[in-house]
């Protein structure tokens, strides 16, 4: 009882799914209609075809008699050729018109369902997408999203088909004979539940095949954007072989996901065959019996003929509903996933920020793990603060609890005394400019690239930020200046000068809270002296974190807080550390002992080895 229960509560949940997708085509109403209409008027001219050859037939048959005994009348025949012709042409136009609405609604749906993806994944945060593969992201949106289409096109359109033909041709049977009409629309519920039956197992198999497609996607992107490292490392016989046997998940659920379809489909054409034999038999003898004439006994089996598209259709449409079903249910994965970090309702924009950032009893955990335990920390306007620690100590979880990457598990962060959980979120974003360590560029132009948070950004405010970041006499240096496009993910551009354009980038924004992450460690010393020059007059008048790997990288800090497991250990003046005798000054005589880049000393910093 239970399990018929769950089968039950499946199917309604089956059903929802493809309620949902109409609803979403139903917008386009007026296609939707038009393309229903075109579809009933086309089949309705198909089903008077039977009729006219059926009296055709007897016509001709009465002419022949007429014949024998003298002049036949021909007109008749002549008028009945000229109807066939006519409705012919008829079907012919409205079926064209239904192709075309059908196929207009499916690409509509499918233009606002990749919109609605698209949309719904820049607004998710960081936290969803830690747990998402983007081969998957990137199979829901084009294949999923395809099969859909097909779904609107053929399942939620042409499918009416079907209906109209199946119930115009049993009532036009019936009407000719009832018990032979009875006997041949006798096997459309053995079919009907056959369709049923074989729909369940299909979403099944359809689904298991989808997801191992996005698996297959993901290796595949992730193969694509690690060729360096599978270069460097000769793992191409591994990647190979990690790729061959995603791909042959897919082609196996796939050969069983077709060869069920077929199977289903010769079962069904079998019953169809099978039960027009019967009829066949029967009618014969009640055209000898004078029951019906030869032109209805043909007006029957023609009937029975237009019958086999809609059972066709139905395997089909078992395959088209089952596929649709899991692509649907892929796709509305995303659309209802809720965003752990969403803007309150009454959330209020930030504005004229002077920079005041509060850390209050904050903690935050990935996944059950803790990252940052109990942290208080009160930073003033303008103040500029070095984080640093042991990788894993919660430096740059700090900062995007800032710029609310993530929310806060409790306590809280604020910016001028107000919870950054209050104020919108695309105020927070403008209001603290991060210029992260892994740089991230755009196949676009390196003008755009600079002004990708500032759209419509003047060349002089680009021409600035470059400066600013040391990188305008190399950027003028390119075969195109500001024009040049860069490869994929900047690729054509030097580690160092993806990470001063990065720079630029941030500083076009003119935040009033920066965070440095470790933003000079991809640059050789010469340019990290640059740099640190020019950093020396951005930071004045801007609240500022520096997220520090090296002690070069915090020589403007006028705070240190150096971070342990998630928690503050130390913090204070960097001469203050370095005399403590604490983790500070283990890691200065770390980096001075090695003499680090060679422009570092424990000396310069505290005077501890003065």
């Amino acid at each position: 009882m239970r399990h018929r229960r769950g089968e039950a509560h499946g199917s309604l949940f089956f059903m929802h799914t493809l309620w949902r997708i109409s609803k979403l085509a139903a917008q386009d109403k007026w296609r939707m209609l038009g393309a229903w209409g075109a579809l009933l008027l086309s089949t309705s001219f198909f089903l008077t075809v039977p009729k006219v050859i059926g009296q055709s037939i007897d016509k001709a048959l009465e002419a022949l008699e007429e014949d024998r005994a003298g002049p036949a009348d021909t007109d008749g025949l002549i008028f009945l050729g000229l109807l066939l012709v006519a409705v012919f042409v008829a079907r012919g136009v409205f079926n064209f018109f239904n192709l075309y609405l059908a196929e207009s609604l499916s690409q509509r749906t499918a233009y606002k369902i990749r919109n609605l993806v698209y949309d719904k994944l820049q607004h998710l945060s960081f936290a969803f997408h830690d747990q998402e593969h983007t081969g998957n992201l990137m199979s829901k949106s084009t294949v999923d999203v395809e099969m859909v289409r097909n779904f609107v096109q053929m399942g939620l359109v042409r499918s009416g088909q079907i209906f109209v033909l199946v119930v115009g041709a049993s009532a036009l049977m019936v009407l000719v004979d009832w018990k032979l009409g009875l006997l041949s629309i006798a096997f459309v519920p053995v079919i009907a539940f056959r369709a049923i039956t074989v729909s369940t197992r299909m979403r099944g198999i359809w689904r298991h095949a989808q997801v191992e497609m996005g698996r297959m996607t993901t290796v595949l992107q992730e193969n694509l954007e690690g060729q360096l490292v599978v270069k460097a490392f000769g793992g191409e016989a591994h990647e190979e072989a990690k790729f061959v046997a995603k791909n042959t998940d897919v082609f196996d659920w796939t050969l069983h996901a077709r060869r069920t379809q077929a199977l289903n489909s010769s079962i069904m054409q079998f019953i169809f065959w099978g039960s027009t034999g019967i009829i066949l038999w029967v009618g014969g003898r009640a055209v000898i019996e004078e029951r019906i004439t030869t032109g209805e006994m043909t007006q029957m089996l023609l009937y029975i003929s237009l019958l086999v598209q809609p059972i066709r259709m139905v395997g089909m449409l078992v395959n088209n509903y089952a596929r649709a079903i899991s692509a649907g249910e892929r796709i509305y994965d995303i659309l209802d996933a809720r965003s752990p970090v969403e803007e309150h309702p009454a959330a209020v924009p930030l504005a004229n920020v002077r920079g005041h950032v509060k850390f209050d009893h904050t903690s935050f955990s990935y996944s059950g793990q803790s990252a940052i335990n109990d942290v208080s920390l009160e930073v003033l306007p303008g103040q500029v603060v070095a984080l640093m620690g042991a990788p894993g100590a919660g430096k740059s979880t700090l900062v995007s609890l800032l710029a609310r990457f993530y929310d806060a598990d409790s306590g809280s962060v604020s910016i001028d005394g107000i919870n950054v959980r209050d104020a919108t979120l695309s105020s927070v974003r403008s209001t603290v400019g991060i210029v992260q360590q892994d740089v991230f560029l755009f196949s676009a132009s390196v003008r755009d690239n600079i002004a990708y948070g500032k759209q419509g950004a003047s060349i002089d405010e680009v021409v600035d930020a470059a400066k600013t970041a040391q990188l305008h006499e190399e950027i003028m240096a390119l075969p195109k200046g500001y024009e040049t496009v860069v490869g994929e993910r900047g690729t054509s551009l030097s580690g160092g000068q993806r990470q001063r354009l990065s720079i630029a980038r941030t500083l076009i924004l003119d935040p009033p809270v920066l965070v440095l992450d470790d933003s000079t460690a991809s640059v050789d010393a010469g340019t990290e002296s640059r740099i640190q020059e020019a950093i020396r007059g951005v930071v004045k008048g801007r609240t500022t974190f520096i997220i520090a790997h090296r002690l070069s990288s915090i020589q403007h800090a006028e705070t240190v807080v150096v971070l342990d497991h998630g928690q503050i250990a130390e913090m204070g003046s960097p001469v203050e550390l370095a005399a403590s005798g604490g983790l500070f000054t283990h890691v200065s005589e770390l980096q001075y002992a090695t003499n680090l880049n060679g422009h570092a000393s424990v000396a310069s910093l505290g005077g501890a080895h003065a």
